[in-house]
């Protein structure tokens, strides 16, 4: 999982709240985020020295005895402040007779956010004053005793969610950023859908949780890998980019279903979207097809889906990678809005323009367009200039027209037009994906659109030997709201074309790869998986 993008646009969707929410209330957002994945309430106050969270007493602890430990989070004019720990606030009373001088002195002292311990009495807030907003609001403790814990130096900025922060100064002091509520949110919400993956794959459905080692060899295809040098000199470890070639291995074992909450390592520094180290949901079985799989996570989402989210609606759409090219101009489209690209080559076929007609006589030479809802309504001329500017920036990619569609959203966006739904999750699978690509550095020859594992098309194997250019893949992505989420592919489990493909389709060193090809011809079942991740679980 790419946790990070669990923080890109995808995962700051699904980590936002469905509707606004202010500070006071996280306490009630994380308990019944945990209540929802539990039969039984969690014993918060097992084991340490507080009876109580700040975020759990009510109207029903009146008259109770309690001991909290927190941090202050506000103080008005001495008389009173706010205790916030994990689990919410609580609105604390501090003494004003003489007899409780040493109390009072060590609440209105303690700078902001200092730790501290308080004993006292529940008691009602005064008639008037009660705050409906905080679930502790009806409430109060009025202090005995107080303890500071850890004074709080000057902050380089306030745990506010208000306080505009630079995401320098986020990262240089993330400890201090992750006691903010969104983001104490954001790892709960992760906790907890962790959890219940867990248990959908284990429980219900029979799969092993598995480690994978982390130190391995160099293996070739896909992304450049970190290399950690060793005690002997000249040699090195390499760290994996995903498990993939040990859960083959598994299956070739008779594991039958495995997965791993696994760590994953590439060094793409160039590409803005990916980061070094990150974490995939990574499953494997035997004896299964490309249907199976993608039920498999449809219901693998559906059940761990937070509860403060609409629900899930499977089965989920499927389109072809040729189809979602043909109509959104990317592999990964964001499907929550129209927009769609349309072939209009029979309007202009007769036409005298001549740019039109020179793209129409080359081979497989088309017009597109894409139709702007009410576009003369809400885009100005500089708006036209700025697209205009974009299509000439971007002319010799081939996603452009997708790259365009969304630019155009974004001005509509910007005019008030709501295109996408910061609520709505609109899933897509993406099949029959090109088993191999021209490489960009030399265009004669091919490298793998996916993995060299993936398997091809059973309708195009004799491709293989003929026009491998053409041959499709069983390989699946997972799309949602233009995000690549999780991706993966039946895979050859025959020795002989897994060896054809290395070498003589891919020209790769099978010498680099025997452990595997070896392993294929011990008996190996047919196997498939996928790994959920990237933009899911970017955090």
């Amino acid at each position: 999982m790419y946790f990070p993008s669990w923080l890109s646009q995808l995962y700051r969707g699904l980590s936002r709240p469905i509707r606004r929410t202010t500070q006071p209330i996280w306490g009630s957002l994380y308990r019944s985020l945990l209540q929802s994945s539990q039969r039984r309430i969690p014993e918060f106050s097992s084991f340490v020295v507080r009876t109580n969270t700040c975020g759990e007493l009510r109207s029903s602890h009146l008259g109770q005895e309690v001991t909290l430990c927190g941090w202050i989070q506000y103080r008005r004019q001495n008389t009173f402040l706010v205790l916030r720990d994990f689990d919410g606030l609580v609105q604390v009373i501090i003494p004003q007779d003489e007899s409780a001088a040493s109390v009072k002195k060590i609440l209105c002292e303690a700078p902001v956010e200092s730790v501290v311990q308080v004993s006292g009495t529940v008691i009602s807030r005064p008639a008037g004053q009660e705050n409906p907003k905080m679930p502790t609001g009806e409430i109060e403790i009025k202090v005995k005793t107080a303890e500071l814990l850890n004074a709080c130096k000057k902050l380089p900025f306030e745990i506010k969610n208000f306080v505009k922060k630079t995401e320098a100064l986020r990262l240089q002091y993330r400890y201090l950023d992750l006691r903010s509520f969104q983001m104490q949110y954001n790892l709960r919400l992760r906790s907890q859908m962790v959890m219940k993956m867990r248990e959908y794959l284990c429980n219900l459905h029979g799969f092993v949780d598995i480690e994978t080692p982390t130190l391995f060899k160099r293996t070739p295809g896909g992304a450049k890998e970190f290399l950690v040098p060793s005690r002997e000199p000249g040699k090195f470890y390499s760290l994996p980019q995903s498990p993939q070639q040990f859960k083959q291995l598994l299956m070739v074992g008779g594991l039958d279903r495995y997965f791993q909450v696994a760590r994953c390592y590439r060094d793409e520094g160039s590409r803005p979207d990916r980061q070094p180290e990150f974490t995939q949901i990574d499953i494997e079985m035997s004896f299964v097809d490309q249907t199976g799989i993608q039920s498999l996570i449809e219901g693998l989402l559906q059940y761990s889906w937070p509860n403060d989210k609409d629900p899930v609606v499977v089965p989920f759409p499927t389109m072809t990678f040729a189809e979602v090219l043909a109509t959104y101009g990317t592999d990964k489209p964001d499907t929550r809005f129209g927009m769609k690209i349309i072939d209009i080559s029979d309007v202009f076929r007769n036409t005298e323009i001549g740019f039109l007609q020179d793209a129409l006589s080359k081979p497989h030479g088309t017009v597109k367009a894409i139709c702007i809802p009410e576009g003369a309504k809400y885009l100005k001329r500089k708006d036209i200039e700025s697209i205009r500017n974009f299509a000439a920036d971007h002319f010799n990619q081939c996603s452009l027209l997708g790259k365009l569609r969304l630019e155009c959203a974004d001005l509509l966006e910007t005019r008030g037009v709501v295109l996408r739904d910061p609520t709505l999750f609109s899933f897509l699978w993406v099949v029959d994906f090109p088993l191999f690509l021209p490489k960009e550095e030399n265009p004669r020859e091919l490298e793998s659109a996916h993995h060299p594992f993936t398997a091809p098309h059973p309708s195009d194997i004799h491709l293989l030997y003929t026009e491998p250019k053409k041959a499709r893949s069983q390989h699946y992505d997972l799309v949602l709201n233009g995000n690549e989420i999780g991706g993966g592919s039946i895979r050859i489990h025959n020795a002989e074309l897994q060896r054809y493909i290395l070498a003589t389709l891919l020209k790769e060193d099978v010498k680099m790869l025997s452990h595997l090809l070896q392993a294929l011809d011990y008996g190996a079942p047919p196997h498939g998986g996928i790994a959920l991740g990237k933009q899911l679980f970017l955090l």
